[in-house]
């Protein structure tokens, strides 16, 4: 039987996904085992860049945090607000599953609540209580990696809500509640 060239992408798609959900309970392991954890991070808006080992044998690092903190701010408002260490932690875990490196490239951190409902007036896609207010959320894209690898390898790791913006050409995660839109 021959594959057309849609069916072998679905397929391929499949097989990536699967191969994901089963990875993933051992990538939260080794999660534990790694002496230190790093990312690289560069901030679209403001054109900074961060790359911050923020875990070390066992520790958060504040100040890695507190830099970290600062890039991932309010782009609008300036206001800086602590990020949740998890969120870090679900980052890691996604780069590793995806097995590309480099910067996450960032488009929201965390918003100010004037920010947010700001950005709700214009949009029906801004909820009133975004885990962005709360330091939980990010909106990504990562060069190199596919946007619906990175997507299906964020739901494959059931650490919290993943949003899939392929038109913005981004992806959502934080460390709410598991969930996916």
């Amino acid at each position: 039987m021959k594959l057309t060239h849609h069916t072998r992408r679905r397929f391929l798609k499949t097989l990536l996904g699967t191969t994901a959900v089963l990875a993933s309970p051992s990538l939260w392991a080794s999660l534990q085992r790694a002496p230190e954890r790093s990312l690289v991070f560069r901030n679209l808006h403001t054109g900074e860049s961060l790359r911050s080992t923020f875990w070390v044998e066992g520790q958060y690092l504040d100040a890695e945090l507190s830099a970290v903190n600062r890039i991932l701010r309010d782009h609008r408002s300036g206001e800086v607000h602590r990020m949740d260490p998890k969120l870090l932690d679900l980052l890691y875990v996604l780069q590793q599953s995806v097995g590309v490196g480099g910067a996450y490239h960032v488009i929201s951190g965390y918003r100010s609540p004037a920010t947010n409902r700001k950005l709700q007036s214009r949009s029906s896609g801004v909820a009133k209580r975004s885990l962005h207010m709360q330091g939980r959320a990010i909106d990504i894209r990562l060069p190199g990696c596919d946007l619906g690898q990175l997507r299906n390898a964020a739901l494959s790791l059931k650490a919290g809500g993943v949003g899939y913006y392929a038109k913005s050409d981004f992806i959502h995660v934080d460390t709410g509640r598991v969930r996916r839109w």
